[in-house]
């Protein structure tokens, strides 16, 4: 059994925030469920949407949010089924992940330029967000997937989502990307566990439609010795746009960007500088 997700180590309560421009129909609210303003920069000139792995939080991408420089801004997705979010049943689906959150990112961007970041799971969630957004003509200006292959690039024997609750545990143990005080104790383990395998049905299942591209650029990551996506199966992420592709590959495995923050950062902000200048 494989996945390319796990459970964040981190799981602090998040701290909602509201978009600072609302489309008809969408509620300042309803924005704050979706997006995190975890440290706002009215003056930067381009924002980074982050969307985080099965089982993550927007809360993940925190430190992201008070690294970043004066010229780029990070948001964060905050998904159902988790922190302030736990009431709401997880979504099993990253289509009807993405259709519920347009209007809420939409709103959360505003009118200036801004890029995705998705990492694992979010890495597919963003390109299903990229095609909804861009179909309401304002699309990201850049999509960055991390740590996963294209959609329908399947390995065999993947469908993490049926273990039951010790092989799952035993697995985000074994992957140590979860905090081992969290796995210890029974309380929080069933907190996290249905939102991670909520997230997993919806890797698994996921089928992009035949053919669907994207127009923004397509920047893949990832790690090395990752070994739940190899440098080769991320570069067939260049047949999922019509636009310009590029690989970057990092030492580390799964969880590669812990370790990346700043070299992340600059090279996000420095793909969105150009469309920041217009």
């Amino acid at each position: 059994m494989s996945t390319t997700d796990t459970a964040h180590r981190s799981w602090p309560n998040g701290t909602p925030g509201a978009g600072t421009a609302h489309p008809a129909g969408t509620a300042p609210e309803e924005t704050s469920l979706w997006v995190r303003h975890f440290h706002r920069r009215p003056d930067a000139p381009v924002r980074l949407l982050c969307l985080p792995h099965a089982g993550g939080s927007a809360s993940v991408f925190r430190p992201w949010a008070t690294a970043a420089g004066p010229h780029l801004e990070v948001l964060a997705l905050q998904y159902p089924g988790r922190q302030d979010r736990y009431r709401e049943r997880p979504v099993e689906d990253i289509a009807e992940l993405a259709d519920r959150a347009v209007p809420a990112v939409r709103a959360a961007v505003g009118d200036r330029p801004y890029g995705l970041f998705g990492h694992s799971m979010g890495a597919l969630l963003a390109f299903e967000l990229t095609r909804r957004l861009e179909g309401t003509g304002h699309g990201p200006d850049l999509l960055a997937v991390s740590g996963r292959r294209p959609p329908s690039a399947v390995r065999t024997g993947e469908y993490a989502h049926l273990v039951d609750d010790a092989a799952l545990t035993a697995h985000l143990r074994e992957l140590s990307g979860t905090d081992p005080r969290l796995l210890a104790d029974e309380e929080a383990l069933q907190m996290i566990l249905p939102a991670v395998r909520a997230d997993l049905t919806a890797v698994d299942r996921h089928q992009a439609a035949p053919g669907a591209t994207v127009d923004a650029p397509v920047l893949a990551i990832t790690g090395d010795s990752d070994p739940w996506v190899t440098p080769g199966e991320a570069a067939a992420w260049h047949r999922r746009t019509t636009s310009s592709f590029d690989l970057r590959v990092y030492p580390g495995g799964h969880f590669y960007l812990e370790h990346l923050q700043e070299e992340l950062l600059a090279l996000l902000g420095g793909r969105l500088a150009p469309a920041g200048a217009r």
